[in-house]
């Protein structure tokens, strides 16, 4: 688990008026991967003055949190949404002596400045946590852009995104699942047994379970949507609050494809010691 603490910030910015384009936004999301491999914030010089930056929702500081350590990255990948000017990057680091699955939302504003960094660090006691797993599954994965003409609008997207995190509180929901589809959690995966016809529909998602407070990025081009939310009830030892986790689904032709999740725990293994996952309790 990482642990952060409420530090000062400081940062550079520049001041240039700037349209959010998807080349706006690409830059920007390279230049979070590259502050991440290199620990070096220098060279991201459309950070705001007044940047806000959290890891697993708390308020932390670019300068001395997981970004001013040097990771070697084994894989990142990022998507784009030019409505809301925000990008979505997944980051896997594989190094035996700390590996990581990072989720980052990151939020642009009016001048093209990054105005927020909203990380999911997720490690050793972590949601299922295992990043070699989460690598190997990945990398068998084909996320190319969805051809123009088989390109779904922004808000169909979002409906069939949502089906997922609504079925988990309401079983009357219908969630349109590929065949095949594949679900990596924190590094176990679905798809392992048949890669050409798995299905994601293979029961036991939770019952009675909020997913609260959830923040978009979605990309047409790649259809793709991400949902940071809170998962309540994951982590035994706060039932009533939402534990911070990312849901990344890859839709094609209005059927989810993939799934990613990562899922950032209270405590070691989200208090359940060990015993596998217990009942989820019904409010």
């Amino acid at each position: 688990m990482l642990s952060t603490s409420l530090v000062g910030l400081a940062s550079l910015a520049t001041l240039s008026s700037a349209a959010c384009t998807r080349e706006l936004l690409v830059d920007a999301a390279n230049k979070w991967v590259f502050l991440q491999s290199s620990g070096d914030h220098s060279d991201f010089d459309n950070l705001s003055y007044n940047l806000t930056y959290l890891e697993n929702n708390k308020t932390a500081s670019i300068i001395s949190g997981l970004p001013a350590w040097p990771q070697v990255i084994a894989f990142n990948r990022s998507v784009y949404d030019t409505t809301l000017c925000k990008t979505f990057t997944e980051i896997i680091v594989t190094d035996p002596a700390h590996p990581y699955v990072i989720a980052t939302q990151m939020y642009l504003g009016a001048e093209g400045n990054v105005e927020k960094i909203d990380s999911l660090v997720t490690d050793k006691g972590d949601w299922a946590f295992n990043a070699t797993g989460y690598y190997y599954w990945n990398s068998l994965e084909k996320w190319d852009p969805i051809p123009p003409e088989k390109r779904m609008s922004r808000d169909a997207l979002k409906a069939v995104a949502d089906t997922y995190p609504d079925r988990c509180n309401n079983k009357s929901v219908v969630v349109p699942f590929n065949t095949p589809c594949a679900r990596l959690e924190g590094g176990a995966y679905t798809g392992r047994g048949n890669l050409s016809a798995n299905t994601c529909d293979i029961g036991g998602l939770p019952e009675h379970v909020l997913m609260s407070n959830r923040r978009y990025v979605i990309d047409e081009e790649m259809g793709t949507v991400d949902i940071f939310l809170g998962f309540q009830g994951l982590d035994r030892t706060r039932p009533n609050e939402g534990t911070p986790d990312s849901h990344f689904f890859r839709i094609e032709e209005g059927k989810i494809k993939y799934i990613h999740t990562v899922s950032a725990c209270f405590v070691d293994g989200c208090g359940m010691n060990g015993t596998g996952i217990p009942p989820l309790r019904v409010a």
